[in-house]
């Protein structure tokens, strides 16, 4: 009997995990870490979208299976969403399914229209299951750069020109994680056209549509006109309204990638569990003043963040969105790689940081960094990091951090 799993022989070490498992212990003998890995808000979701979780739960016909593609008044309430943020008007029944998190559902599409030996441009760095999610389907990827520029599309046209098989789909995911770059609608409206003209699938993740910062919105690559054409798009709750955990994302565009989606998940689960569903019609119909509370919130944490670790002597670029930052390694540390200076700043500094090529041979260099602590917390960690960077010989600047 071989215990040689076709897909477990795909999937490589995932580094990001060899910090965690050093973060898990340090704070198993007691030692508090300052956790900047993990992108896991600290915030509560607001208080009406917990009493309604708590209200539907009580009844008694609410435990049973739910609906694979989500509840109506769910896929309705994203629906509205989409009318009332961008101005785009999309059809509930054949045009939305809910997923289990953007992760699960990106997994499900992948699953759902890729076929062995399938080539499927992926951005690197990214965020891992916009890569694994089609390797695990039996894709082949080929990397494009993050960057939004005419170097991205001069590697689009590259990869069309000298792939074999022609790419099928492109994955995006603006704002980025990891990288925090974010697009304009001219930039979609250019990558539309293309993906029409060379008939490639495009799917958008848009996790962090409401965490902007600087007074500019992002869009939505569905804004473009006949976007719906070739794109899918998904979005979450879990940053918006600080629900990680209860799992609920979506996918909306193309009905005929919503239809293939849709029809595998539709083997695979019963959906998410009712109580939640409707707490999330409540998040998505209810006050809206928590998810500009949430803007607000990070922006100023982003600001804490790179003025304190600037006089630790680490300059940290500010993101313009998302909730985390991309830095370049301390030039004088730049020697150890990502992996090595990450578990240096956990074990000298007490700060958990993600390293940067857990997302792709072109995150070395960086580290990625969440805005998951509070203001007090993120100057502590800077007081750290300067104390670490002394130790090792690197010059900053003489007046305190924080």
């Amino acid at each position: 009997m071989s215990d040689e799993f076709y897909r477990m022989k795909r999937l490589p070490p995932y580094v990001i995990a060899e910090v965690n498992a050093m973060r898990a212990q340090a704070r198993a003998g007691g030692e508090d870490i300052i956790d900047l890995g993990m992108g896991n808000p600290d915030l509560p979701p607001p208080d009406h979208v917990i009493a309604k979780l708590v209200e539907v739960a009580q009844k008694p016909g609410a435990h049973g299976y739910s609906q694979s593609r989500g509840i109506p008044g769910l896929r309705r309430a994203q629906a509205n969403y989409y009318g009332r943020r961008f101005g785009v008007e999309v059809d509930p029944e054949s045009e939305v399914v809910v997923t289990m998190g953007s992760k699960e559902g990106l997994a499900s599409l992948a699953t759902a229209i890729t076929a062995p030996g399938d080539v499927v441009l992926a951005p690197n760095p990214s965020y891992p299951i916009h890569t694994f999610g089609f390797i695990i389907a039996g894709a082949t990827i080929r990397a494009v750069p993050t960057t939004p520029d005419e170097h991205y599309f001069e590697s689009l046209d590259r990869a069309l020109a000298f792939t074999v098989p022609r790419p099928s789909v492109l994955v995006v995911n603006y704002p980025s994680n990891p990288t925090a770059e974010t697009v304009d609608l001219a930039f979609y409206e250019r990558l539309v056209a293309w993906a029409r003209e060379n008939q490639v699938w495009v799917i958008s993740d848009l996790a962090y549509s409401e965490l902007y910062y600087d007074g500019k919105p992002t869009v939505s690559i569905l804004q473009v006109p006949g976007a719906r054409d070739v794109a899918v798009e998904f979005t979450s709750l879990s940053k918006t309204y600080s629900m990680a955990g209860w799992r609920i994302g979506f996918a909306v565009g193309n009905r005929k990638l919503i239809a293939a989606m849709t029809r595998v998940k539709s083997y695979l689960d019963y959906g998410a569990f009712t109580p939640v569903q409707a707490a999330a019609c409540a998040a998505l119909n209810g006050p809206q003043d928590i998810v500009e509370k949430n803007r607000q919130l990070y922006h100023k944490r982003r600001d804490v963040l790179v003025e304190s670790f600037a006089r630790a002597g680490w300059d940290v670029p500010a993101p313009r969105a998302s909730m985390f930052a991309w830095a370049p390694l301390p030039p004088a540390l730049a020697h150890l790689g990502s992996l090595e200076f990450s578990k240096q700043l956990l074990s000298h500094a007490k700060v958990a940081v993600a390293p940067g090529v857990g997302y792709g041979e072109n995150g070395e260099g960086f580290v990625r960094i969440a805005l998951v602590e509070n203001e007090q917390r993120l100057r502590q960690a800077a007081r750290n990091v300067k104390r670490y960077l002394q130790s090792m010989g690197v010059n900053v600047p003489g007046k305190a951090a924080g």
